[in-house]
């Protein structure tokens, strides 16, 4: 089979039209995009949320650069311009909760937004003033969804964020981790508490959480969402040297980027995927991801050829 020419990240342009949806996803329309967005249901409630998210770790720590923090008011823009909804953050992440923050106000707090935050101190009781200061950073009246950031006193933080769920003071909770740290005690706590999500590291070469922890939040009826899906740009910098199989057009995929969340998305366990970015044309390539998703032999091919890269 003739292989495609390479498609850059930085050269795509295009969007896709989208054709059919997964089982368990709807599209979501009435906002300016180019196709349908992919959704699938939050498995506690049924809510339904974009498959892509927007991460802001490093990207938007900008501290109080004026420009910089337009850039990403524009890229927050462009996002919920394409149908997103979930943007996540952290106290873990410098000035960008205050720069998420600045986004909102000045895009007029867009209403289709879903919070995601976290609490991140050693502290068990400073999290309570952590997490207002971070609602004050964000400029929200609440939370969506609050996480215990890799697991960092989590049995004292869970018990503050069950407690504020129970007060109607946050919608969902969760764990988070990343780069596959401590999946034994993290696979303890999915089994032992009632977590509407967990959060930690998926993309094609780094799928350690497919063998027990996405089979255990499956199984047990908690989101998913996936971080470092792009290895921080270290995995497109490595794909974009060779070329986008001619293949990847039977699950619409045109550009590396795609292919990657195409296959994290894929997952069914999988809620949503949070790329981090500054450039308002990757949001929009990521968003564009829509369309036909692979299914099990597709996906075992695009794992063959990645690796086989």
């Amino acid at each position: 089979m003739q292989q495609s020419k390479p498609i850059s990240r930085r050269s795509f342009l295009g969007a896709l039209s989208a054709t059919s949806a997964a089982a368990m996803m709807r599209p979501l329309t009435g906002v300016a995009q180019p196709g349908p967005v992919l959704t699938r249901l939050v498995p506690p409630t049924g809510e339904a949320l974009p498959l892509v998210g927007l991460g802001t770790w490093i990207t938007f720590n900008v501290g109080r650069d004026t420009e910089a923090r337009d850039s990403c008011a524009e890229v927050m823009q462009a996002f919920f311009e394409a149908g997103g909804r979930l943007i996540d953050s952290s106290p873990m992440y410098g000035s960008s909760q205050e720069v998420v923050g600045y986004g909102l106000q000045k895009l007029g707090h867009p209403s289709r937004l879903f919070s995601a935050d976290k609490v991140w101190t050693s502290s068990g009781s400073a999290g309570p003033s952590q997490i207002e200061a971070s609602r004050r950073h964000w400029r929200v009246p609440r939370f969506d969804l609050l996480q215990v950031h890799n697991l960092l006193a989590w049995e004292a933080h869970l018990r503050t964020l069950l407690a504020m769920k129970a007060a109607g003071e946050v919608r969902y909770v969760g764990i988070t981790t990343s780069e596959g740290r401590r999946h034994r005690e993290f696979e303890r706590v999915m089994r032992q508490h009632p977590l509407d999500f967990i959060q930690v590291t998926y993309n094609i070469l780094d799928r350690e959480v497919e063998d027990r922890i996405l089979p255990l939040a499956a199984e047990r009826g908690t989101g998913v969402i996936v971080n470092r899906p792009f290895q921080q740009g270290a995995l497109l910098e490595r794909l974009e040297r060779y070329p986008l199989p001619a293949w990847a057009a039977e699950i619409d995929a045109r550009s590396w980027a795609q292919f990657i969340l195409k296959f994290i998305v894929s997952h069914p366990a999988v809620t949503c995927a949070i790329p981090a970015t500054t450039r308002v044309d990757h949001v929009r390539e990521n968003m564009a991801a829509t369309g036909r998703l692979p299914d099990a032999g597709m996906r075992a091919r695009m794992t063959a050829y990645v690796e086989g890269l």
